[in-house]
């Protein structure tokens, strides 16, 4: 179920206000594309800016429109352990499959307030949680001891790695076994994170193509070399480009270019540079030929 290419959704404004009627557009785009499931209200989904009412919107607006064709995984993260346990509630309630929670933020606790922290929102829900380990945003990182302490808990599923450590896969797979879930976050080391023997990928660059993110994830699968490394020089260009400035500033000006969305960003996220947008612009022109080609072959392919 929680394998293969996932898309970490970006939050479409519109007048500064949430765009339900993208969003839904973006949901059913990436369903009929080979992604295998979607996450709102993460990094991506610039979680930090919306209100509580809003994060529960966007959560149940999301499962309303997968229709459970796809799970969806929410975010339900902070570095306030109480706000975390309403997040996580709330997405339970919404029906999602998941919750992504990510390290507690900026405060650096010990490991051992890392598990007490994980431990409450284990408890707290019914549903499976998925631990997200990103230390060049929080500022504190999963030890691997940790995560086997947590992945004791019946409730811990996975993790996601954004530390672009490939050989922590091999480690983790040796200490936590096969049964745990084990996905990159890191867009561009994603193949040699599924050879190394991780699940899949939570990518950002599946929002702009993610029938070529579903396909390299399909190649993985099959162990297929050529494909692999075909589909890894074709996306890296994209993978640079929409990490020219954080996260998810390029993204959102590369939807805007393709006519998805308005690029609107809330503070203190601000407009992508001219210098870096040429940049992007030139990427995409490239790669968008590629990815209506391998969109055709997958509809191709489901319909046969």
């Amino acid at each position: 179920m929680y394998r293969g290419s996932f898309t970490a959704l970006v939050t479409p404004f519109r007048n500064g206000q949430f765009d339900r009627a993208t969003f839904e557009k973006q949901i059913e785009f990436q369903a009929k594309q080979g992604t295998n499931g979607i996450i709102p209200v993460g990094t991506t989904g610039e979680s930090p800016t919306l209100s509580h009412e809003e994060h529960h919107r966007v959560v149940k607006l999301a499962v309303e429109v997968a229709k459970r064709r796809v799970p969806v995984i929410a975010g339900a993260s902070s570095n306030n352990t109480q706000t975390a346990l309403e997040l996580a509630r709330s997405a339970e309630r919404a029906g999602a499959s998941a919750i992504l929670a990510v390290t507690p933020f900026y405060l650096k606790p010990s490991q051992a307030g890392i598990v007490a922290h994980f431990r409450a929102i284990h408890d707290a829900v019914g549903i499976p949680v998925i631990l997200y380990d990103v230390p060049a945003r929080t500022g504190v990182a999963l030890d691997d001891v940790t995560v086997k302490r947590l992945a004791g808990l019946p409730r811990i599923a996975g993790l996601k790695d954004a530390t672009g450590d490939i050989a922590r896969v091999g480690r983790l797979r040796r200490r936590l076994g096969q049964d745990f879930l084990l996905l990159s976050g890191d867009d561009s080391t994603q193949a040699a994170f599924r050879l190394a023997g991780g699940d899949g990928c939570i990518s950002v660059t599946a929002n702009v193509v993610p029938a070529l993110c579903a396909a390299l994830q399909h190649g993985c699968d099959d162990r297929l070399e050529g494909d692999i490394q075909w589909y890894e020089q074709v996306l890296a260009p994209l993978h640079a480009v929409l990490f020219l400035e954080a996260n998810p500033i390029p993204l959102k000006r590369a939807l805007f270019r393709m006519g998805q969305m308005g690029d609107g960003l809330r503070l203190p996220l601000t407009p992508l540079s001219p210098e870096f947008d040429r940049k992007l612009g030139q990427v995409l022109d490239a790669i968008a030929p590629v990815e209506e080609k391998e969109a055709r072959r997958f509809a191709a392919k489901r319909a046969a």
